[in-house]
């Protein structure tokens, strides 16, 4: 049974893998991709509370803000008026008020050839756009430039305020952002008049082009914690939230952010329209006159977003077993306070794992050993009983009992380690805190736990560890197929794991290792054991 459990455990983890490699995160004909929920699917398996309501219909489609089309505009008309330097990032605006390049500082932060980072896709809607209801009012806006109080704004130490204004005749439009040393800023956007309009926190951003299985497209949180997920084409129409807290837009380790710390602020999700960018959801918040927000770009950094606003963590996605993955990163990020390594983290995690399921497992295993015991007596009843169900299984329960052998003892520990692994899996592909984190840097081995292992190393380790554990595992097999299979595991998983982060390879071998001493244990237990009954039977 432990057996069959593990097989479809390993089988079910190839498939999952296989799935995110090979295939796309959107169907060809712009059906919604397989992975997508409904909203309120999607809120119930991230949140134990009510589902989300059907969003309101308080704006007529004519008037959705991504068919507000701004105007063409040159390229060449576009440039920076401004640039904001934190300790984070160097922050550039343009001439219409739109964050078009934030880079960040931090030297994990570069992509394949070695250079920083830029968050903000230039060919897509840039973060703090602005468009007006009123078609005529959005045509000059996208004409008219800003102008600024100051071009160049240093808020490394102090927090410093960068005012923009466009002047439209009969309104003006003003915004104010006080950015942070952290990277995150406070936002007061306002029109006179009271004109209506929509400003957005702008496109995820596009760095990630991994084929894992990660979130992208947008998040939207309400005052209740209730957490909608809308990934790229899964918007075939705008949906509206009355009571949004938190608004992103987001892939695997970056997101673009608008948030409220108190109150609730009104939100639209719609297909971007964008050319070669259709079906990814693009969100805005609806403003009549004024509004209040706050704002990040860069890493969802955890301890950061605990540090902003609590509610922040949930833009972090975890999946549906959200539930224990988050408790399993905070004990994980509590390990790493105290080793200062996040590979040494994984292990003393994984150890912690262990001996927290042991009893469970202790018992479970030693029925398997009786039940590999009981394997011959069990062939004998089944060529006695064959012909007759009934018997059959009333002679094998007693034979059980008599034993004090258990089929199901071991299914348990096995059950419980499905949910912890995809959790786990789902902490170590999506933690920020993992890129350019080093574990081992001997001859430059593992420098960064949230890529592959260039030397393959550990993916080989973890090949030759399952093979043994599964030698030294009773084994109570009897079809040949499911035999084959179960030997050839060890060379599919290590395939598998070739590119898998070197974070989520350590795990697994990890687990692997403490499992092979914890079935010695219990193989050398178990042999006390028989000896101890052979003695009490013969007194």
């Amino acid at each position: 049974m432990n057996k069959r459990l593990l097989l479809a455990l390993v089988l079910s983890f190839l498939v999952l893998s296989a799935y995110g490699y090979l295939m796309p995160n959107q169907s060809l004909d712009g059906e919604k991709n397989s992975s997508s929920t409904t909203i309120a699917e999607s809120s119930s398996m991230k949140k134990n509370s009510a589902p989300v309501a059907p969003a309101s219909s308080s704006i007529v489609k004519s008037q959705e803000p991504t068919k507000i089309k701004p105007p063409v505009t040159q390229k060449s008309a576009i440039e920076s008026i401004a640039t904001v330097d934190t300790k984070r990032f160097t922050l550039k605006v343009d001439n219409l008020g739109r964050v078009n390049s934030l880079i960040l500082k931090e030297t994990k932060y570069r992509d394949k050839d070695g250079n920083p980072i830029d968050l903000i896709n230039r060919d897509t809607i840039m973060p703090l756009e602005v468009r007006f209801r009123d078609d005529k009012l959005n045509s000059l806006a996208f004409s008219t430039n800003y102008s600024v109080n100051e071009a160049k704004i240093d808020a490394t130490t102090t927090a410093k305020e960068l005012v923009l204004t466009q002047n439209l005749g009969d309104t003006t439009l003003t915004k104010k952002l006080k950015f942070y040393p952290d990277g995150h800023y406070d936002l007061s956007v306002e029109a006179s008049n009271n004109s209506e309009y929509f400003i957005t926190q702008g496109f995820r951003p596009t760095i990630d082009e991994s084929m894992y299985m990660v979130v992208r497209g947008t998040i939207v949180r309400d005052s209740k914690g209730i957490i909608t997920t809308l990934e790229d084409g899964d918007v075939k129409e705008a949906q509206n939230f009355l009571d949004t807290s938190v608004i992103s837009g987001s892939d695997r380790y970056y997101a673009t952010i608008l948030y409220k710390k108190d109150g609730t602020f009104k939100s639209t999700v719609a297909s971007s329209g964008v050319k070669d960018y259709e079906d990814e959801p693009i969100t805005f918040v609806q403003v009549n006159g004024k509004e209040r927000l706050s704002g990040y770009i860069g890493a969802k950094e955890w301890k950061l977003f605990t540090t902003l606003d609590p509610k922040l963590t949930d833009v972090i996605e975890f999946g549906w077993f959200t539930f224990l993955a988050k408790p399993f990163f905070k004990v994980m990020l509590a390990i790493y306070n105290f080793v200062g390594n996040w590979g040494w983290s994984i292990v003393l995690f994984t150890i912690l794992v262990k001996l927290v399921l042991f009893p469970l497992s202790y018992k479970g295993l030693m029925s398997m050993q009786k039940l590999k015991d009981l394997a011959p007596k069990m062939k004998e009843l089944k060529e006695k009983y064959g012909k007759d169900p009934a018997k059959m299984s009333q002679q094998t329960m007693a034979l059980y009992k008599k034993h004090g052998a258990n089929p199901m003892g071991g299914c348990l520990p096995m059950l419980l380690q499905i949910p912890i692994f995809f959790a786990l899996y789902r902490v170590l592909l999506n933690a920020d805190e993992l890129q350019g984190a080093s574990w081992i840097t001997w001859f430059g081995w593992i420098t960064d736990l949230s890529l592959k292992d260039p030397s393959y190393i550990l993916p080989v380790l973890m090949g030759v560890t399952m093979y043994i554990q599964q030698k030294v595992t009773p084994n109570t097999m009897t079809d040949p197929m499911q035999q084959k299979i179960f030997q050839w595991l060890p060379v599919l998983m290590t395939f598998f794991f070739l590119t898998f982060p070197s974070g989520l390879v350590l795990y697994w071998l990890t687990n692997n290792i403490l499992t092979i001493a914890q079935q010695y244990y219990i193989n050398i237990s178990y042999e006390k054991y028989k000896q101890n009954l052979k003695a009490s039977n013969k007194s």
